[in-house]
């Protein structure tokens, strides 16, 4: 969730961060049901809990450490970096703030601060040259409510550290609108929320008739209200809100998304006082009632049939259920309680293969070196990745996350969310060790600053390397038999953004290959079934499964020996011709066609069909010794490449042009670091980064290019999808991979290969190269995670900051 004061209830020593995709409420105010069942059921953080290192929930593995060739320039603000900045920003007395835990709607107030990331151009001289260290600075978001007409404006604080040389200044120079300044229509969402419990209220008698609930806004209410996102603007002075109904569970399970009771209503929330809102209409049942009057008086006459309701059971819950009765399955799956087969890394001298600096959060494994970032909107980056010494990507990570929704009511019609809003790294919580990740792994922490607090979520990320269950290699005939195991390393985070859990793997390859990989489960926003069979399956009692797309827009700025670079199209085409040697018949066949995509008026591409066409990144002016340009291919694996179906959204506007087509080259450049904007959601009409002015007919021949490429899908979810999407088929990745880059496979120097040389008498001989193989016993106990000891976050206030009482008590972010 994007962190304005009306998205945080701070209470005396809790602090509550409510929202993200789909969403479990925009609207959150003391006293709210969304407070109470969203609240963390885990133990409370202490300072005495944080003075030790954090382990995880299994084994966490001990890399040997190395020490990273410089410092990580990249990495997020320290916390006293946080808290000097936040100092810094609270002594510009123009800026007229007010402490974050005591601001409301009508004040200013720090909302967000982090790192600048550094300009490429600033970098590349230090890291490859030795030359000037790049500055170090800080950015903030500050939420300006002490105005008619609030808004978010960013600024950027530095060097750092923070003394009498650093200055605030604009970050104008981030953005394609030419200013970061961006209005917030909904500043007031604790009134905006009261407003709709009162309209509720005033026909609660109906409300009680149709839903058998209440919602009033308080403790005791069962159901909840909240609608669209963004809101919509019908003139530019004009602010529209349709909102409808949900159960709200009084379970653990916060399966709210899976339970819309089918009644709407449109308000106009105009300006900051709620004396000028007004009810616009209400719709049940696909009938549309111009005011409160008119739709009281239908109910009254009798006129209005009642839809199935959508109310809670086992259904929304994730626990194991027992045998069942349905369709295939009458019983316990045999086996299942079995303990599954485990993976087990290899003991002493023989353990783990890679290398960590923690500090600097820099690792090696095999031929690759890369180091790790972590940033508030989008979550886990990598910088400098380097394949046998040579930097392939300069900086590979997700920049944008769109979820767009379609039906035939207003608030699935209304909602399209851009993730980044609401902000991944807020959500990267603990992984658990024997499920998100082996218990083996090297687990790091990631850390944001919001509302002058810094969160810290221990074992967010975790590294591990493991069998792919494939072999990477093999070939066998009549005389032996060689195979190649496929050994990866992965880099993982997993956000749950609102009802949604995304996982991400960066995994890498011993073939030079790099996989980007990115799943969803967790709860699907779902619509009331009526009359919708065009946008969904009949998957529940009252319940479709409202269709949707999930695009998330990745950059990759891959550089091969060196910024000039080009992107070629090498396409596989039929053709019929005649040979010096066919006797002057023509014969069908096919030729490969290479060409370049030479300007970025060309560079918005699909993916052809068939998978024709080969796409890649090459340095003309470095080829192999055959005379072919030396290169890395991106192509779709799993699930594909897409874009979204819906090309000129009604809802976001000018603020999806990331979406619109599969991939993108573009010329890099410094001012064009994010293909959008977390702010972007507050004014999707005029957005802070418009992604579409990037695309001004500038050369890509042999200049520093940049890859921005879509994964996602086409969402419409079937009964399998209850209660949460399941990652196997809800997934998609891609691959960065070498083309013509070496002379030879380069896994053909893994010395995990062996050979049996065999004939009719048996077997004649066994290659194992130098290998070693694993031996002694193997404790599986240790394989077993710790549960109990998964932790929450850790959480610093930063204004006022006291270093020697920084920490809060604090109930975990869910």
């Amino acid at each position: 969730m994007f962190l304005t004061p009306r998205l945080v209830i701070l209470l005396p020593t809790v602090l509550f961060l409510l929202g993200a995709d789909a969403k479990i409420p925009r609207v959150a105010h003391p006293g709210s049901k969304q407070a109470k069942y969203l609240a963390s059921k885990r133990p409370t953080t202490t300072a005495a809990q944080v003075s030790g290192s954090f382990t995880g929930t299994g084994w966490s593995a001990s890399a040997p450490e190395v020490s990273a060739p410089y410092a990580n320039i990249w990495q997020e603000l320290t916390n006293d970096e946080a808290a000097d900045v936040i100092a810094f920003l609270h002594n510009q007395t123009n800026l007229n703030l007010t402490a974050a835990a005591d601001a409301g709607s009508w004040d200013n107030s720090v909302m967000r601060v982090e790192i600048v990331t550094p300009n490429k151009t600033d970098v590349l001289p230090f890291v490859d040259n030795s030359q000037r260290k790049p500055e170090r600075w800080a950015r903030a978001a500050i939420w300006v409510g002490a105005t008619t007409e609030p808004y978010v404006i960013e600024y950027q604080i530095g060097p750092l550290p923070i003394s009498s040389d650093s200055t605030l200044t604009s970050l104008d120079w981030l953005t394609t609108k030419g200013t970061t300044y961006q209005r917030n229509y909904d500043a007031d969402e604790d009134l905006t929320s009261e407003f709709m419990y009162n309209v509720s209220a005033s026909v609660q008698d109906i409300v009680t008739d149709l839903l058998n609930g209440t919602a009033s806004g308080s403790d005791d209410d069962d159901l909840d209200i909240w609608g669209i996102d963004p809101l919509w603007h019908p003139t530019p002075d004009t602010t529209v809100q349709w909102v409808t109904y949900w159960r709200i569970p009084s379970s653990i399970f916060d399966g709210e998304t899976l339970m819309p009771q089918g009644l709407y209503f449109e308000v106009n929330t105009t300006g900051r006082d709620p004396l000028g809102w007004s009810v616009i209409g209400w719709l049940y049942r696909d009938v549309y009632y111009n005011s409160t009057e008119s739709f009281r008086a239908a109910w009254e006459a009798g006129e209005l049939e009642k839809s199935a309701l959508n109310l809670e059971g086992p259904w929304i819950g994730t626990d194991y259920r027992g045998p069942t009765t349905s369709v295939g399955a009458n019983s316990t799956m045999w086996g299942s309680e079995k303990a599954p087969p485990v993976m087990v890394p290899p003991s002493g001298e023989d353990g783990i293969r890679y290398k960590v600096d923690v500090e600097n959060k820099y690792v090696e494994w095999m031929d690759f070196s890369f180091y790790i970032a972590f940033r508030r909107d989008s979550g886990m980056r990598l910088f400098d990745i380097r394949y046998r010494g040579e930097r392939i990507v300069y900086e590979l990570g997700l920049d944008e996350a769109l979820a767009h929704y379609a039906g035939n009511d207003p608030v699935q019609s209304g909602t399209a969310y851009l993730d980044t809003y609401y902000g991944f790294g807020p959500y990267a919580f603990e992984l658990l060790a024997g499920y998100d990740c082996p218990t083996y792994s090297t687990f790091l922490n990631s850390t944001f600053h919001a509302e002058e607090v810094s969160t810290t979520h221990p074992n967010s990320i975790c590294l591990f390397e493991n069998d792919q269950g494939y072999l990477i290699q093999r070939h066998s005939d009549d005389a032996y038999v060689a195979s190649t195991k496929n050994i990866a390393f992965t880099v993982r985070s997993a956000s749950t953004v609102g009802n949604y859990d995304y996982n991400f793997d960066y995994t890498f390859y011993l073939d030079g290959t790099i996989e980007i990989v990115v799943r969803a489960s967790g709860y699907i926003q779902s619509a009331h079934y009526y009359g919708n069979d065009d946008y969904g399956y009949h998957i529940h009692s009252g319940l479709s499964g409202s269709m949707h797309d999930h695009v998330l827009t990745f950059k990759a700025d891959i550089d091969i020996l060196g910024t000039s670079n080009s992107f070629a199209n090498h396409t596989v085409a039929p053709v019929t011709t005649t040979y010096p040697w066919s006797h002057g018949m023509e014969r069908s066949t096919m030729k490969l066609f290479r060409s370049y995509i030479d300007n970025e008026d060309n560079s918005k591409l699909l993916w052809p069909e068939n998978a024709h066409s080969m796409f890649m990144i090459v340095n003309k002016d470095a080829p192999n010794e055959f005379g072919e340009p030396r290169g890395y291919r991106i192509m779709p694996s799993k699930g594909g490449g897409m874009h979204a179906t819906i090309q000129n959204s009604s809802n976001l506007i000018n603020s999806m042009n990331f979406a619109t087509h599969a991939l993108y080259v573009t010329k890099q450049k410094d001012t064009e670091p994010r293909a959008s904007n977390a702010n972007n959601d507050y004014d999707p009409a005029n957005p802070v980064v418009d992604f579409a002015a990037f695309f001004d007919g500038e050369s890509l021949d042999q200049e520093d290019l940049v890859v921005w490429f879509n994964l996602g899908m086409h969402h419409v979810p079937h009964t399998g999808d209850l209660p949460n999407t399941v990652f196997t088929t809800a997934q998609g990745s891609m691959q960065i991979l070498p083309h013509n880059y070496l002379l030879h496979d380069p896994s053909r120097d893994s010395l995990q290969t062996v050979r049996i040389d065999y004939n009719d008498s048996g077997v004649q001989a066994v290659h194992t190269f130098g290998a070693s193989f694993s031996t002694g016993l193997v404790n599986l106990t240790s394989t077993v995670p710790e549960f109990w000891d998964y932790r929450g976050d850790i959480d610093v206030r930063k204004f006022p900051y006291d270093p020697q009482h920084p920490y809060n008590d604090t109930e975990s972010i869910v």
